[in-house]
Parts: C-alpha cells; structure tokens; sequence
C-alpha cells in the first residue's frame, strides 16, 4: 500500500468526461485544450492540478472533442478535484458540464501517479 493510501483512510475512484470550450486570442476551440494537451496550451492544467492535490490516475483527449479520464485517492483529494473539473479547468475555458461515473470505495490506488494517456 503507498503512503498516501495509507496516510489517507477511505480511498475513492471516480470517471469522469468533461464537455466545454476555450477562448484562445478569440478563436474558440474544443475543450480538449481544458487538458493542455493541444498546441494552445503546452502546460498540462489538470495534470499539474491532480499532481497538487496528491491523486492519480490519468487524462485523455476523446475523439469526439471532450476530455475523459479516471481520479483516484483520498475522498477529500478526489472531491476536490472533482470540484475542479467540474468549476476551474485551464485559463479561460467555459466548462458546460462534467460527467462522473462509476464512482466507488477502493481498497488500494491502481496507478502511482496521474499522467496523460494518448
């Protein structure tokens, strides 16, 4: 078990996709730049946001212009950055809305770290 499962108590995991837009110097593009995985952005926001808060898991650009991926981690930390999908993501993006699922109770993290997956 690593230190964070076991600094943590009850682990979560959770999917999730994400559906939105961002303004890049007044054009708009899919939100698949909400990753900063695009050439609009080299930065990867949610990345280095899932980093911070101490989960993992992994993000991807979806064939069909959205952002899907999985979370995993403390409760805490997960709802945290569930709050941030959902609400923040890159500079200047417009969320529409993020979709959770198969959210659940785990005994043990599956991933070591979070990472973008292509």
């Amino acid at each position: 078990m690593s230190a964070l499962a076991k600094a943590s108590g009850a682990l979560k995991s959770v999917d999730y996709e994400v559906f939105g837009r961002v303004q890049v110097g007044g054009e708009v593009v899919s939100v698949l730049a909400l990753i900063g995985f695009s050439h609009y952005f080299p930065n990867q926001y949610t990345e280095q946001e899932a980093k911070k808060l101490g989960v993992v898991g992994w993000v991807k650009n979806t064939s069909q212009g959205t952002v899907t991926g999985q979370v995993q981690g403390p409760e805490e930390r997960v709802n945290e950055m569930k709050s941030w999908l959902s609400k923040v993501g890159s500079p200047s993006s417009r969320i529409d809305k993020t979709k959770f699922s198969n959210e659940k109770e785990i005994s043990k993290l599956d991933f070591s770290d979070f990472n973008t997956r292509y």
